[in-house]
């Protein structure tokens, strides 16, 4: 099961707007204008599996997820996307002793609906065998202006169009619209669950009949069960994009793309595109498998933000369901030329990477094709590297994908890729000082070769004098 519903971040014209919990007339992208914010790490919060992270009018980092219980839903927030990794967790309702709320909570999304903090999750009975997964969309709603301190009671169960299994729900304004998003099992439809969308009426009662926009009838969203679900929602260009996720919950989990003009009818199917191959899948490359159930929100920069959630290894005892170790991770979400957004691959454990551009050449990237260093165009996963820290406060640069490795230097000015544990480097060779230079570029100045720094030459990369234009790099 994943659901990544609410937490869908919108954006309008060329700015992402989170519209998760937006309230009337306002937008959810406040750009805090403090001091530059620590860097991420991922996993960002382990064992937090469905992941919704969002920053509100209020100027703080809201995050909930589906504990490993299953058995509450936790709130926690932060004014910085880093923080949330320490942030103190509340829990705001736990599951009920009889009922159906009584065994299996999953997905929570917390919302700002009508002047009121909503959390949407889905629910399903106690007792064991096959009624724990009676699962139906409930809400509980705070009774104040703050939800980590108000209290929390029931507000009701979601009027679905069919009695049977549902989940993943969330919502998203467009054009002054309130849409309502949600997985289903449908009766006459051999699926586990499709995605549907609807204006809503109020904040349990659709205010329209249903479209269905997705149906799992690829080979990649029918391994092991037959899954559409978790939609998130996120504009850019003049284009709305729905994210899903499908298949089995273990490492052939993976994320799935609508696409519809932003001036068409979101009530008709027909109008949105579906990519025929899944765009997020497990990269064995960087260790993360089964990467899913996704929300979108913007960094301290207003920047895109990808969140879901993903193992750091293959192989499961049991069912996955019950694995505990489905993290929350983040990265950058990057559009190509043609305003498609390019997820590139899950980007690994460590601080988030970056990706260079030279600032005297822009549209080109330091890359690597398998060892050899290069300066142009490559796919963003070939183009994103890692600061590493040192303890004497510099930094190796390593590629996502090839973490065992990091740059290094030589006395001909030559830069190359090696193993970081390669012995024969002159001392300091695999370090560089970070050092923040003009109209926000940075430059990697070499600690074992004083006055260099690293820098593009064509299509090649190598020392040059630290103050040489070349050697000025834009980080993105």
């Amino acid at each position: 099961m994943t659901m990544l519903l609410s937490r869908r971040a919108f954006a309008a014209a060329t700015s992402l707007l989170p519209l998760a919990c937006t309230a009337p007339g306002k937008t959810a992208l406040n750009t805090p204008t403090a001091a530059p914010a620590p860097m991420p790490s991922n996993p960002l919060v382990r064992q937090r599996a469905d992941t919704q992270i969002f920053l509100h009018t209020d100027g703080w980092y809201y995050l909930m997820g589906s504990v490993p219980e299953y058995d509450r839903l936790a709130l926690r927030r932060a004014k910085t996307l880093a923080g949330l990794a320490t942030a103190e967790e509340r829990v705001l309702w736990r599951h009920e002793a009889s009922g159906p709320m009584s065994g299996f909570l999953w997905a929570p999304e917390l919302h700002f609906v009508d002047g009121r903090w909503i959390v949407y999750f889905a629910a399903g009975p106690s007792g064991g065998g096959e009624d724990v997964f009676r699962i139906r969309t409930f809400a509980v709603v705070c009774d104040g202006p703050d939800p980590m301190t108000g209290n929390w009671s029931v507000l009701g169960q979601f009027k679905a169009p069919w009695d049977s299994f549902n989940l993943d729900s969330t919502i998203f304004t467009h054009r002054g619209v309130r849409y309502f998003s949600w997985a289903q099992r449908e009766a006459g439809i051999d699926t586990n669950s499709n995605v549907y969308i609807a204006p809503m009426k109020d904040a349990l009662t659709l205010a329209a009949a249903p479209a269905r926009l997705t149906v799992p009838t690829l080979d990649w969203e029918v391994r092991g069960y037959k899954v559409n679900e978790g939609s998130a929602f996120i504009g850019h260009n003049g284009r709305l994009f729905m994210t899903y996720s499908a298949s089995a919950t273990d490492a052939r989990y993976c994320m799935g793309l609508l696409t519809i003009d932003e001036n068409a009818n979101l009530m008709d199917p027909r109008a949105w595109t579906k990519s025929q191959e899944p765009v997020f899948v497990t990269c064995r490359e960087t260790s993360v498998y089964g990467p899913g159930h996704n929300s979108f929100t913007v960094d301290e920069k207003g920047n895109p933000i990808l969140v879901y959630h993903g193992r750091d290894y293959e192989a499961i005892e049991g069912d996955p369901l019950y694995n505990p170790d489905r993290h929350t991770r983040i990265q950058r979400l990057y559009f190509d030329a043609a305003g498609n957004p390019d997820f590139g691959v899950p980007v690994g454990n460590g601080p988030l990477p970056e990706r260079f551009a030279p600032a005297v050449r822009r549209g080109a990237h330091l890359s690597h094709e398998g060892d050899r260093l290069t300066v142009g165009n490559a796919p963003i996963a070939q183009t994103q590297f890692r600061s590493l820290p040192a303890e004497d406060g510099t930094v190796q640069l390593s590629p996502i994908l090839k973490p065992d490795h990091v740059l290094v230097a030589a006395a001909d000015g030559s830069v190359a890729l090696a193993p970081a544990a390669a012995t024969g480097a002159a001392p300091g060779a695999d370090r560089f000082r970070r050092e923040e230079a003009k109209g926000g570029s940075v430059r990697f100045v070499s600690q074992a070769y004083t006055g260099r720094a690293l820098a593009h030459s064509s299509d090649n990369v190598r020392l040059a004098n630290a103050t040489d234009a070349s050697s000025a790099w834009l980080p993105d």
